[in-house]
C-alpha cells in the first residue's frame, strides 16, 4: 500500500468526486443505451458500464493508494473483452440460423 502525503488530500477528493461523475454519466448512459430496441443496443450498454466501472476503479485507486483495486479495474476489462467476443460469436450463430431458416421456408 502507498502512503499519501499531507498534500495530497485534495487531489484525492478531487479523484473520488471524478469517479463520482464518472458512475452518474455511466448511469445515464446506460439508461439511453439500454432502452434500444436490439440486441446490439444492450451489449453497447454493457460495455459502457464496464469501461465506466473500469474508469472509477483506476481513479478509486489512486485517490485511496490501493494497489489491489487496480488489479481488480483490469480483470474487469479482460472479462469485458471476453464478453464482447462472446456476443459477437452468439449473434453471429443466431443470425446464421435465422438466415438458414428463412432458406428451407
Amino acid at each position: 500500500m502507498r502512503r499519501r502525503c499531507r498534500g495530497s488530500r485534495a487531489m484525492a477528493d478531487f479523484l473520488l468526486s471524478a469517479a463520482a461523475f464518472l458512475v452518474l454519466m455511466v448511469a445515464l448512459g446506460l439508461v439511453r443505451v439500454a432502452r434500444g430496441p436490439g440486441r446490439a443496443e444492450r451489449m453497447m450498454a454493457a460495455q459502457l458500464l464496464g469501461t465506466g466501472a473500469i474508469g472509477a476503479l483506476l481513479l478509486f485507486a489512486e485517490a485511496s493508494g490501493e494497489s489491489a483495486v487496480v488489479d481488480v479495474a483490469l480483470t474487469l476489462a479482460l472479462l469485458s473483452a471476453f464478453a464482447s467476443i462472446a456476443f459477437v460469436k452468439f449473434a453471429l450463430r443466431q443470425d446464421q440460423g435465422v438466415a438458414a431458416g428463412e432458406e428451407d421456408e
